[in-house]
C-alpha cells in the first residue's frame, strides 16, 4: 500500500481510537496492531504531528512501573478533524465500491 495513503488512514484511525479514550503511545500502537500492520516508527511521528497541530493535548500519569506515561487526549479541534476525516473516508469508499462493485456499510 502507498505509504502516504496509509499514513492518512492511520491518522484517522489514531484520532478515532483516542477519541474513544485517552491513551498513551504504546497503547495506541497495541490497539491499532490488532487490525493493521503498524509499528512505533510510524505511530509516534503521527502522534507528535497531531499534537503539534493541536488535535491532541497531552498529560502525564504516574505508573507503578517507574516513569510517568504521556497520555493523549483529543481536543475539540481533533474531534472536528475526525468527523471531517470519517465523512471523507465514507465518501471515498462509496465511490470506490461504485467503481469496482461491492457493498459498503458506510
Amino acid at each position: 500500500m502507498n505509504t502516504q495513503f496509509k499514513k492518512g488512514i492511520l491518522e484517522m484511525c489514531i484520532l478515532y481510537v483516542i477519541n474513544e479514550k485517552d491513551m498513551y503511545g504504546f497503547e495506541v500502537i497495541e490497539r491499532l496492531a490488532k487490525d493493521i500492520d503498524v509499528n512505533e516508527n510510524t505511530v509516534y511521528p503521527i502522534l507528535r504531528r497531531l499534537t503539534t497541530q493541536n488535535l491532541f493535548s497531552t498529560y502525564q500519569k504516574q505508573t507503578n512501573l517507574g516513569a510517568p506515561r504521556k497520555y493523549y487526549k483529543i481536543t475539540d479541534q481533533g474531534s472536528q478533524k475526525l468527523d471531517q476525516s470519517l465523512n471523507e473516508w465514507k465518501t471515498f469508499l462509496n465511490g470506490v465500491f461504485q467503481i469496482v462493485g461491492g457493498k459498503t456499510n458506510a
